[in-house]
């Protein structure tokens, strides 16, 4: 689990093809690789990857095909620059949203326009993603925690602050920079509940019938 608060951002060195997915060797600007555990959790622009190698200042992870079809990872090479988040601790501060790891779809920014000190982003989303991405909830951006400003059908806005630009490879994005997204975890679940509630919607007895709890009376 973590919170979209991206803490570092580090330089893709290697790609090893392994049995169809790959070992993607990472050098990060700051984070300790040395603290870290083999089997931790860091979230890797937005996707929640293992460790399975540290030291020397890199850090290696292994995606299966699963992950490299599903995310912006299947295009990576040297150097490409990506956002790193370790796992929350349960003392740490919640300063963003509760975001998995599982990137739900592939994005593609649209526009970027100067608003202020800052940016505003519009963003093409896939089919799947669009009705849980709703004005003012939030989204996981290659894995920046933001709070979205508009939204349609097919695309939806956010607007970054400078810090944002200056501490996330978000400030390199430019029109056709594609991105992983992943929706609220909230949303996710409204979704798949109104799914099995069928045309009556999501009632109290619903909810009772699917065990979160009982109906006050």
């Amino acid at each position: 689990m973590f919170t979209g608060l991206i803490s570092d951002m580090g330089v893709v060195e290697r790609l090893e093809p392994r049995a169809g997915g790959a070992r993607i060797t990472i050098r990060p600007g700051s984070l300790p690789v040395d603290e870290l555990v083999l089997g931790e959790s860091v979230a890797v622009n937005g996707a929640c990857l293992t460790v399975v190698e540290r030291g020397g200042g890199r850090m290696s992870f292994d995606a299966v095909p699963e992950t490299l079809s599903r995310t912006t990872m299947g295009t990576w090479k040297p150097g490409t620059r990506v956002n790193l988040e370790r796992a929350l601790r349960l003392s740490d501060r919640l300063g963003g949203h509760l975001v998995q790891g599982h990137v739900d779809a592939v994005g593609k920014v649209l526009a970027r326009a100067a608003e202020g000190q800052g940016a505003r982003f519009t963003l093409w989303m896939p089919p799947a993603i669009a009705p849980l991405v709703a004005e003012k909830g939030s989204i996981a951006i290659d894995g920046v925690s933001l709070t979205v400003a508009s939204a349609g059908r097919d695309r939806f806005e956010v607007a970054l602050i400078p810090e944002t630009l200056a501490r996330t490879v978000l400030g390199e994005a430019a029109p056709g920079t594609a991105v992983n997204l992943e929706a609220d975890v909230v949303a996710r679940h409204v979704a798949r509940l109104r799914e099995f509630a069928g045309t009556a919607g999501v009632t109290e007895g619903s909810l009772q019938d699917w065990g979160y709890g009982e109906v006050a009376r």
